[in-house]
């Protein structure tokens, strides 16, 4: 009996691997561009998601420590449509240590997106958008940001680092959000 109810749990997961990668994110995105001393990032992917477990993924903060890159991120207080979020990322760029902590202030517009502005934190400037954008059944995630790192970090490498591993970041976001896809959220139901 055991082995049956093994099987039937294999055979699930197989499915819902071959349907992840039929419904894979598709037309990953990154623009990074260096305007002065701050970085402009532009990303958009699609996933096969719609508009409401969408939002539920880009505004479930704390599951951002499942991105590669991200230590910490804590929801420190949430009013209305504002929610505070504390969020500390580590990554080593060419043997250079590189540790950022920041509190962001994120602004919720349900089902249509969010804006975001650290209030504290190491960068000078941090601040951007998600915008959320129904395209039958999937959903477009659009992404932007400006970023001017306050860094140790020659400039050189910080360059390196936002122009080669963000686009990583991103990947991993999309395919985070196709595996969400496939456990939508409660409060979509």
């Amino acid at each position: 009996m055991p082995i049956k109810y093994l099987l039937f749990w294999l055979l699930n997961i197989l499915v819902i691997a071959i349907s992840a990668a039929d419904q894979s994110p598709k037309d990953v995105i990154v623009d990074v561009h260096k305007v002065g001393d701050k970085f402009e990032v532009k990303a958009t992917y699609l996933v096969p998601m719609d508009i409401c477990n969408a939002f539920a993924f880009i505004t479930d903060y704390e599951d951002a420590r499942n991105i590669k890159g991200i230590a910490e991120s804590k929801i420190i207080s949430r009013t209305d449509n504002k929610v505070i979020v504390e969020r500390k990322a580590k990554e080593t760029v060419l043997l250079f240590p590189l540790e950022i902590n920041t509190t962001l202030e994120y602004t919720e517009m349900p089902n249509r997106g969010l804006n975001f502005e650290q209030i504290h934190g190491d960068n000078k400037t941090y601040k951007g958008t998600w915008r959320l954008e129904p395209q039958g059944s999937s959903t477009k995630f659009v992404y932007q940001s400006v970023i001017e790192v306050n860094s140790m970090v020659p400039k050189t490498v910080l360059e390196y680092f936002m122009k080669n591993t963000i686009k990583k970041r991103f990947e991993a976001m999309a395919a985070r959000a196709t595996l969400k896809a496939h456990a939508p959220n409660p409060k979509c139901a």
